[in-house]
């Protein structure tokens, strides 16, 4: 499969995971998590799931498209392991759900993020929230939700908080 097409699937499976993800949040109250802002293709794409949630961005900088730049508010700079431990204070309450794409092209170095992310998430996450990953996080013991239809396991993962 060319590089291409991965990244396509890749996004095809995110946007699929999101989508899917809005509805099992319907009824859990809280915020969204976006760690990675990236170019903020689907910062943008939470807003239009989620207009009514704050929704709280972490990234090391913003190099986004201008159009899609969370306020001071809900933009959280610095390195997300340093700015979620104590980032309950500033979205104010738990989470309803997170998004995590922060995986690089080095398994070993995302495995170790996703395993360390687990630990920092759980404190900020409502119980039934639901966290979307790039990165395996079945370490965390949480349950895994299946994927939405035509989705390939292991290309993206989803869980949900007990």
């Amino acid at each position: 499969m060319s590089r291409l097409d991965s990244a396509i699937r890749r996004l095809v499976a995110q946007r699929s995971c999101l989508d899917m993800a809005a509805g099992l949040i319907r009824d859990v109250p809280g915020p969204v998590l976006e760690l990675g802002l990236g170019n903020g293709r689907t910062y943008d794409h939470l807003r239009t799931l989620f207009p009514e949630r704050g929704i709280f961005v972490f990234d090391r900088r913003v190099a986004a498209h201008p159009d899609c730049i969370p306020d001071d508010t809900h933009m959280i700079i610095g390195d997300v392991m340093q700015t979620l431990p104590g980032a309950l204070s500033r979205i104010g309450t738990r989470a309803a759900m997170v998004h995590s794409d922060i995986g690089s092209g080095d398994k070993a170095e995302s495995r170790r993020q996703a395993g360390a992310l687990v630990r920092l998430l759980g404190p900020l996450l409502a119980p039934g929230a639901i966290v979307v990953s790039d990165q395996d996080m079945a370490m965390a013991g949480w349950p895994e939700v299946a994927l939405p239809e035509g989705i390939a396991p292991r290309r993206y993962y989803l869980y949900r908080l007990p």
